[in-house]
């Protein structure tokens, strides 16, 4: 079994981390659908045809803090685990955009009171995330806490 470059979010339901990390969540994670968080994507990561494929077209060098795509994307991901499917989202790396949709997923979720909470959370889990300025300004725009 290969080692895993991704995690889980929500044990067994909602995994994360970079694009060259769908395939194995889907094979060994039985992961339905695929939040996909990069601009610059053209198809899913993922060879399945029962995977659903969302696409949200963040730019990970945004100029503009990105607030209506970044809570579509935590709103694609809350309403899939809501349905009780196994859910991935990802970005090219699994830092920025990615970190950012990890942290409003947990704060929806109710699993983190604060987006402070919600990032500590995220960091224990996967220490790579990196949330930039402009993407915690969206974060804040969505939460007004």
């Amino acid at each position: 079994m290969m080692e895993k470059a991704y995690q889980a979010l929500v044990d067994n339901r909602i995994y994360f981390g970079g694009a060259k990390d769908v395939e194995q969540m889907v094979t060994e994670e039985g992961v339905e659908v695929i939040v996909d968080l990069r601009e610059e994507a053209q198809a899913c990561e993922s060879s399945s045809p029962e995977v659903k494929w969302i696409q949200i077209p963040l730019g990970d060098h945004a100029e503009e803090p990105e607030p209506e795509l970044f809570h579509s994307a935590i709103q694609e991901v809350v309403k899939a685990y809501r349905e009780g499917k196994k859910v991935a989202f990802h970005c090219g790396g699994g830092r920025g955009r990615t970190g950012t949709v990890a942290v409003g997923t947990l704060k929806e979720l109710g699993l983190a009171h604060t987006l402070e909470e919600a990032e500590q959370q995220v960091k224990a889990i996967r220490p790579s995330i990196a949330v930039k300025p402009k993407q915690w300004a969206a974060l804040r725009a969505i939460y007004s806490e």
